[in-house]
């Protein structure tokens, strides 16, 4: 009879166990995006953002090494969206930092920052990137020192065209 209750025990624990990790799982797997993806409305329409961003990564000594027209691309192929550009930004101070050393290189595929600038069909214009911030802690040491200080610079950037 004892025997008999301790496998109870164990397989209630194990059971318990279980569902916990699984209802852990699904939360996390429901909430992941919504962190790891920022996105704020922009107080100006799709033009003005796009002019105010490009201004503002300049005053802050970034680059915008390059941009796609995601509008103007697609239109080519028989689609046809909403205004989108997607920049990619850059400063030589941090790239510099992580790319001088072998064992950091491997966040390269991060880099350039990406940040989007879109219109939705409620008519307002969108600023999105990746949560940089948060994307940083895990690698931990000088990827995570560079890239919280480049990601806190992108914010304030960002910070001066959204609401």
């Amino acid at each position: 009879m004892k025997q008999i209750l301790k496998k109870k025990s164990v397989l209630g624990v194990f059971s318990g166990f279980l569902i916990g990790a699984s209802l852990t799982i699904v939360v996390l797997f429901q909430a992941v995006p919504s962190v790891m993806i920022l996105e704020d409305q922009s107080r100006y329409g799709f033009e003005e953002t796009t002019k105010a961003f490009q201004k503002e990564v300049e005053s802050a000594g970034w680059s915008v090494v390059g941009y796609q027209n995601m509008q103007d691309v697609l239109k080519g192929h028989g689609h046809d969206v909403l205004e989108i550009k997607i920049y990619e930004l850059c400063s030589a101070k941090y790239s510099a930092l992580i790319l001088a050393e072998d064992n950091e290189r491997i966040v390269s595929p991060l880099m350039p920052c990406r940040v989007s600038i879109y219109k939705k069909s409620d008519g307002n214009t969108y600023i999105t990137r990746l949560n940089s911030l948060l994307m940083a802690k895990p690698f931990g040491g000088l990827i995570n020192q560079v890239m919280q200080e480049a990601g806190s610079q992108v914010e304030d950037i960002i910070s001066k065209i959204i609401k």
